[in-house]
């Protein structure tokens, strides 16, 4: 078993240990270990184990600023049987999402939410229950990586407004992690 690895994510990140992910660098360190956090993240804020799982996937098919690794769209079946359709849905869209389009749908009050598959061009639709809980995928695999990559002006007003739709926590958790800009970090 991994070293701090709940028992239910586990089998997860033996998958991904399988197929080489902890040997890829991201933001100073490695995949595996900001999957993981992801993970652990999500189950911090109280999210269901889809969620989690879907967070930890977040990145699997690569997404507009991480391409360190990407796994083919053709074992998107085989990553359903792994975390579940839903969890694996939630990873895909936060994988192929245009981000523009997808900000721009975050200003929306209820779906149903529209926003570009970037590869494709054809619009994503998610109901109200998947946006929000792709919502808080994408706004933490950012607070996750925002203190080591530096990159804090990159969809900062965005990443805001999406910490405000998800509520008061969220806006915390936002504003936790931009306060280390400040401190020099």
């Amino acid at each position: 078993m991994t070293p701090g690895v709940s028992d239910r994510a586990a089998p997860l990140a033996q998958f991904l240990v399988g197929i080489g992910i902890e040997e890829i660098r991201h933001t100073e360190k490695t995949y595996l270990d900001h999957l993981l956090a992801v993970y652990r993240g999500l189950e911090s804020w109280g999210c269901g184990e889809e969620v989690c799982a879907g967070g930890m996937f977040h990145s699997i098919y690569g997404t507009e600023m991480f391409r360190g690794f990407t796994l083919p769209l053709e074992r998107r079946a085989e990553i359903a049987r792994l975390i579940g359709e839903r969890a694996e849905r939630l990873a895909w869209a936060n994988c192929v999402m245009d981000r523009t389009s997808f900000d721009q749908a975050v200003l929306k009050e209820r779906g149903p939410y529209r926003f570009r598959n970037r590869w494709t061009g054809e619009t994503i639709e998610l109901g109200d229950p998947d946006f929000g809980d792709l919502c808080r995928i994408h706004l933490c695999d950012w607070l996750e990586q925002v203190p080591r990559s530096k990159k804090w002006k990159y969809r900062r007003e965005a990443y805001r407004r999406l910490a405000a739709r998800l509520g008061p926590w969220a806006e915390e958790a936002w504003r936790k992690v931009y306060s280390a800009e400040n401190a020099g970090a």
